[in-house]
């Protein structure tokens, strides 16, 4: 028996391959799963572009070649069935969702098991944050719903993020600031940030894009303005303001943070324009600060508790998927692809911001 994996090379993300390997034979207490379907999406992109920096590319490593080159494996998040089970804790035939490798199959070692799901406890895995290697079983999980699955898969993991996000800036008083620029304002992180932003007095948030997504922007009515990259100086260069970067792009940063002498906070989210990222040195203002969601998670769980987080979390998730799902005006579209080579085109596309902003891809290998 074997199985696939899509491969992307580290330092020179364009290229990619279809790996075919064998499978190992299950040792006591692991399972096998078939990774039914998974999201892709500019998030995805991020986790590669800052797949060193962040340690993405350890959740499923991939070893070098030969000659030295360096390979990896994006995780992704979607959905996989138990196909094989030498855990007792874990039935074959159980549907989970959690953050998969792109392949078809996947090996997991279960601990820490409850009616909720289990972590994966992999050894290569104990010093990764532990957010990413929770598994959930569907069957006890408040978040699944059947005929939710794709935007479940799509959305899920951004819509958390953004929801961190927004906690974050309200925590911080959006440092002093009412306006919020959101870069990349066509990505589903960047938007599910600006509808939870919109819920919140006394902001204004501008989305910032291409001309090509502007329509589209404009369309979801989250965001009080959008405007295009090449209009910023429409904006008064004495408003103070938060950047709110989803793109990555150097430039971008550098434009913005050389057009606002007020600019209060520059929170760096994403890597969404992959090929403009680079570190911005000495740009007057505040220094760019990464965001790292899970430790606005720990923060608000320690403050509320697990449970009202989770309930708190969820309730936001159910009313971002009803303005998503709004039947006279949909946010997004999901198209589903099968196989290795419409992998790689969607992996393309993806990485090169191609593509209708208001479709999502859901890819099974």
């Amino acid at each position: 028996m074997s199985h696939i994996q899509f491969q992307v090379r580290r330092h020179a993300l364009a290229d990619t391959r279809i790996v075919t390997l064998p499978d190992a034979p299950l040792a006591d207490g692991q399972v096998r799963v078939r990774v039914q379907y998974f999201a892709f999406t500019a998030n995805n992109i991020t986790y590669a572009a800052f797949g060193e920096a962040m340690q993405y590319w350890q959740f499923y490593p991939v070893p070098d070649d030969a000659d030295g080159t360096a390979w990896g494996n994006i995780p992704v998040w979607g959905f996989a069935d138990v196909v094989q089970s030498l855990h007792p804790g874990v039935a074959v035939g159980e549907r989970l969702y959690g953050y998969w490798p792109m392949a078809s199959h996947a090996v997991l070692q279960p601990t820490r098991l409850s009616a909720a799901g289990f972590s994966e406890g992999a050894p290569h895995r104990a010093a990764l944050h532990p957010v990413y290697n929770q598994v959930l079983r569907c069957s006890a999980d408040g978040f699944y719903t059947a005929d939710t699955e794709a935007l479940q898969a799509l959305l899920r993991p951004l819509f958390m993020t953004a929801w961190l996000i927004d906690h974050f800036l309200a925590d911080n008083h959006f440092f002093g600031a009412q306006t919020l620029l959101l870069s990349a304002a066509s990505s589903k992180t960047a938007y599910a940030t600006a509808a939870q932003l919109a819920r919140r007095d006394g902001v204004a948030v501008i989305g910032l894009t291409s001309p090509g997504n502007l329509a589209f922007c404009e369309s979801l009515g989250c965001y009080d303005r959008v405007l295009c990259y090449d209009d910023l100086a429409s904006l008064p260069a004495d408003l103070p303001c938060v950047y709110v970067d989803f793109a990555g792009s150097a430039g971008l940063r550098a434009a913005v943070h050389g057009r606002f002498a007020a600019l209060a906070y520059s929170c760096a989210i994403g890597g969404a324009h992959v090929n403009d990222l680079g570190v911005s040195r000495d740009l007057p203002g505040p220094k760019a600060t990464l965001f790292f969601a899970p430790a606005q998670a720990k923060k608000l769980s320690a403050e509320w508790g697990g449970a009202v987080f989770n309930q708190r979390l969820l309730a936001a998730w159910q009313a971002f998927v009803a303005q998503v799902r709004n039947p006279a005006a949909p946010w997004l579209v999901v198209q589903a692809h099968h196989g290795a080579e419409a992998a790689t085109a969607v992996y393309q596309q993806v990485l090169g911001g191609r593509g209708d902003a208001r479709t999502g891809h859901t890819l099974s290998l």
